[in-house]
């Protein structure tokens, strides 16, 4: 790989300094005229047009095929399947408007390429194809403008009704952390000026706020399958973005202030994983595992798919591992895993010390 970026390179440099010599010579006052373009030239630019039309169609073509397998499965939140079929509707959209326009180009650079004596049609004005392209645009621009402002109501509709489950998401740098209001499903008040590594108060919650003493702080996300969670997202230093690509979820996370995204989740972890596409990717990547494990002689353990928390903000050196798992169980599996936590009165506000659930070192920033 790095011998062919090696090559490009040069390539790409050896082509530049043609073109600046190309400049220079058209710079000079006793150019020849055989830089203006003959009938020649002509024909052979429009032969390249062509030529060019049919390489960009073919990597097209090739792309979906060859790459195509490595988009997301089937969503699951419950807005996963109107959410994709406004993205399926706007790419059709897109590639059939490409495709008719640069065909066009291409093939009347190909079709009418200059002739010596010949002269090309013009329309001074025409109200009709000046109409034609305007108001097809504009009809086209505003459904996909007024179905993605729907959409994103719907999507944005973070509300107290149906019982969600509240769940705040903490990001710092380089990890998450997540947070339960616990059994009264209120969050207590929060504030990195209140964060104390030495007690393990690490999110900076108020000891004095009631509501906080059954907070359940961790480190995996836990989710109950169908019922509808309202996320609260704050970061500690820089920005960040809590990007959750198998619910097609994403928010960013601002340093001072809180932001906000709700969805259901539709599927468990289970589930997901007997998906079509979900199987075959798992067996695509455990194979190029095994072919690595074999070359490096180094044991690298299967792969099995898991919904997953990621940061899609570039957040430092190292945000390519900024990642928390997240766990879609049923209702009754997702209670005994909360039953089994300990809140942050048992773990922080206790006499005794007990390890930290995460002691990352943190710099206090005012919210």
């Amino acid at each position: 790989m790095t011998t062919l970026l090696t090559l490009a390179v040069l390539v790409l440099v050896a082509i530049a300094i043609w073109q600046l010599t190309k400049i220079f010579e058209l710079s000079q006052l006793k150019t020849e005229q055989h830089q203006i373009a003959n009938d020649s030239d002509n024909k052979n630019n429009g032969y390249m047009l062509f030529a060019f039309l049919v390489f960009i169609y073919g990597i097209t073509i090739f792309s979906f095929w060859k790459y195509g397998k490595f988009l997301l499965p089937e969503a699951g939140s419950a807005h996963g399947e109107e959410y994709d079929s406004l993205m399926l509707v706007s790419m059709v959209i897109i590639f059939i408007v490409q495709t008719i326009t640069q065909a066009l180009l291409h093939y009347f650079g190909y079709k009418y390429a200059g002739k010596k004596g010949q002269k090309a049609l013009f329309y001074a004005d025409n109200d009709r194809l000046e109409f034609i392209w305007t108001i097809i645009p504009v009809i086209v621009l505003a459904g996909l403008i007024l179905w993605g402002l729907y959409t994103w109501t719907t999507i944005m509709d973070v509300n107290d009704e149906d019982d969600p489950i509240i769940v705040e998401l903490y990001a710092q740098q380089f990890n998450w952390t997540a947070r339960y209001g616990g059994g009264d499903n209120v969050l207590g008040g929060a504030n990195v000026r209140m964060i104390d590594i030495d007690k393990a108060n690490v999110l900076g919650l108020d000891e004095a706020d009631t509501y906080a003493h059954d907070d359940v702080i961790v480190k995996e996300l836990h989710l109950p399958v169908g019922r509808k969670v309202n996320f609260k997202m704050r970061s500690q230093d820089v920005l960040h973005s809590a990007y959750m690509p198998h619910f097609r979820a994403q928010m960013n996370c601002v340093p001072g202030m809180i932001t906000e995204f709700s969805f259901t989740p539709i599927y468990t972890t289970e589930e997901m994983r007997m998906n079509q596409d979900v199987i075959d990717k798992v067996k695509r990547t455990n194979k190029i595992r095994a072919e690595k494990a074999v070359s490096t002689g180094e044991a690298i353990d299967p792969w099995e798919f898991d919904y997953i928390l990621l940061c899609n903000k570039i957040c430092g050196k190292s945000h390519y591992n900024m990642q928390m798992k997240i766990i879609v169980e049923t209702e009754e599996e997702y209670n005994e895993w909360m039953k089994g936590q300990s809140t942050f009165a048992e773990t922080v506000m206790k006499d005794d010390t007990s390890p930290a659930f995460n002691t990352v070192s943190s710099v206090s920033i005012g919210e």
